[in-house]
């Protein structure tokens, strides 16, 4: 067989390699994506019961109501149209409170409720860490514009 008969016969195994090894990691993708949902659209489509989700959406003012062995917190997220109850055990984070943004990673149970396996609370671009909320600031940027200049 000739050199050049050889490289192609190498450069197509090797595209069919490439697209074998696509096909397995878009099938494996797939079936770990988590999607991102708000109350409106978790409620018009139908979202299989145990697939692993994400929704996002404030948390309503006066919706939190801790259950009686202290590690369990019960919900509302709400969006402008719709509201989804959930339900998560742990430690919450220290921003998770009413009236803030919120994007739970779970899956909705027989009974339509949303549990929670994990929250991540959202802030906003005001937001200070406490440990820096004392911090004269006006110094730095007087003095990174002196340095800019």
């Amino acid at each position: 067989m000739k050199p050049k008969h050889q490289r192609l016969i190498l450069a197509i195994i090797a595209v069919i390699g490439l697209l074998v090894a696509s096909l397995i990691a878009i099938n494996a993708l797939s079936d770990e994506a988590s999607y991102f949902y708000t109350p409106a659209t978790l409620n018009d489509q139908n979202v299989e019961i145990g697939k692993a989700i994400r929704l996002g959406g404030m948390v309503k003012q006066g919706s939190i109501q801790s259950a009686s062995d202290g590690v369990t917190i019960n919900f509302i997220v709400q969006d402008k149209d719709q509201e989804q109850i959930v339900r998560y055990t742990g430690v919450t984070p220290n921003l998770f409170v009413e009236g803030s943004g919120v994007v739970a990673d779970g899956r909705l149970d027989k009974d339509g409720i949303f549990i929670a396996d994990n929250l991540l609370a959202k802030h906003d671009e005001n937001y200070v860490p406490r440990e820096l909320q004392d911090i004269d600031m006006s110094n730095t940027q007087k003095l990174e514009k002196s340095v800019v200049q």
